[in-house]
Parts: C-alpha cells; sequence; structure tokens
C-alpha cells in the first residue's frame, strides 16, 4: 500500500501519538510506503481564503469556482498543491484524530475544506452521460480510507442505544460525506473509548489491534453504502426509491444492507 496518514493531535507524547507511531512503523515494517501530514506539527492553516486562490481582492470570492480555477491553472497555493500531491500518490487514507464535540479538530476540517478542492476530489461529471460522479464514483475512485478515532467516552455509550450516539452515525459526514462523496471506499473505523483512562495493559492490546487492522486493510470489506448512480436513488430527485428500506430513516438509510 501507499499510505498517506493524515494525523490531528496536538501533544506527541499522547495517546494519539503513540498510535501514529507504532501504526506507521508497522506499516513500513510490512514493506508499505507511508507519507505523514502531521497537522499540528506543520502548523497547517485550516482556513480557506482568497490567499489559498491567487484571487484578487476587488473581485467578489466564489469558493468553488475561485479553487477550480485555481487547480486546474497550477495556481493554488503550495501548500494545498503538496497535499493534493500526497492524496494523488496514495492508495490508502488513514486519518486520525479525537473525537471533539462529536466531530474533527478545526484544524483538520480544514484540511479537507481546502485541499478536497472542486476539479481535484468532486465537480466532475461522466461524459457519457453528464451525470456528476460522486457518492461512489469520482475523482477519488479507487482509494481507500480508514479512520482511527479516540474518544473519553465509555464504549457502551457509542452504540445505538448509548446516549453518545451509535459511531457509523457520528462519522457519517466524514465517511459518507467527504470519503464516499469523492469515490474512495470506506473501511470501518478503528475506534479506541475510554481513550483517557487507557493503562499500560489495555494500550498493547489497543496497538496489537491496530497492527491487525493496518494488516488486513487490503482484504477489509469497505462499509456497504450505496452508489448515487446506480439504481437505487431516482436520477432526477437524487432521493432513495421509496421501495428500498421502507422501514429505515436517516443515515442508515444509505447502507445496502438497511432494512
Amino acid at each position: 500500500m501507499k499510505v498517506l496518514w493524515l494525523a490531528a493531535h496536538p501533544e506527541e507524547r499522547s495517546l494519539n501519538g503513540s498510535l501514529k507511531t507504532e501504526g506507521i512503523r508497522t506499516l513500513r515494517d510490512h514493506g508499505h510506503e507511508v507519507q505523514l501530514s502531521d497537522l499540528y506539527a506543520m502548523k497547517w492553516n485550516p482556513v480557506v481564503g482568497a490567499d489559498d486562490f491567487d484571487h484578487s481582492p476587488t473581485e467578489r470570492l466564489h469558493i468553488s469556482s475561485a479553487a477550480h480555477h485555481a487547480y486546474t491553472s497550477g495556481t493554488l497555493s503550495p501548500d494545498i498543491r503538496a497535499e493534493q500531491e500526497k492524496v494523488t500518490w496514495a492508495d490508502t487514507l488513514v486519518v486520525q484524530f479525537p473525537l471533539w464535540w462529536f466531530g474533527m479538530p478545526a484544524i483538520l476540517k480544514g484540511w479537507f475544506d481546502r485541499v478536497f478542492v472542486r476539479g481535484f476530489a468532486y465537480g466532475i461529471n461522466d461524459p457519457a452521460t453528464g451525470r456528476t460522479l460522486r457518492y461512489g464514483d469520482g475523482p477519488l475512485t479507487g482509494k481507500r480510507a480508514m479512520t482511527v478515532v479516540t474518544a473519553g467516552a465509555r464504549p457502551s455509550s457509542i452504540g445505538p442505544r448509548g446516549v453518545n450516539g451509535d459511531l457509523d452515525d457520528l462519522l457519517f459526514p466524514l465517511h459518507h460525506g467527504t470519503f464516499w462523496y469523492t469515490g474512495m471506499s470506506v473501511a470501518p473505523p478503528f475506534l479506541v473509548p475510554s481513550a483517557n483512562r487507557t493503562s499500560p495493559t489495555t494500550y498493547e492490546d489497543i496497538a496489537a489491534h491496530l497492527r491487525t487492522r493496518l494488516l488486513d486493510l487490503p482484504s477489509t470489506p469497505p462499509l456497504p453504502f450505496r452508489r448515487q448512480n446506480s439504481s437505487d436513488y431516482d436520477p432526477e430527485t437524487l432521493a432513495l426509491h421509496p421501495d428500498l428500506a421502507p422501514h429505515t430513516t436517516g443515515p442508515a438509510l444509505h447502507y445496502t444492507d438497511a432494512p
């Protein structure tokens, strides 16, 4: 595999830092290539602005159009182009972060905001049909992604009946709305609950499990999301046909195994 490891935690001596080091070492020891984007160490700028696109301050800034023009003309800022080159090189993205307020740290969200611009990660049409390629098709089709997530919550509270909600629902915006939207297949997430209560013994168990998940990634079945440009959705409304999963609502609708 060619792996881009995207990490977002400000403390190298944290559990996240240890798992990042362990994961990258494991991959390299087994012959896989790894590039690392450690966003806090890089002092990554997460804020989209006109400077990203060499855009004139005298003109109104339309983000999507300006980003697309800068991408196609080669005038995106160098830090964005460097990250896009890593994504292009990789066949696998490992995205590691602590779950803060039920989502990604702002620095990581800003990485996607700035790097996944139109033309690079989305906004491509099928030349044969004119339909937009997204949700299972797109510029990043053929790549896979997996999240490595730490959370302070206890395991029983992150699930279908847990007060914090089900992990698949919490990560749906990232898994479905970012990875799958751009065409990437999505491996089941790797969750470390009760992260702030990890002991040396439990750490060894967590690290062993992470090693296994990483080495099994090429053969791990992806989450069974529905493709937009399949027969499951009405091509005009982009709504799921009413005879599919009639008793299901919410994110679960968009899995092929939904009841």
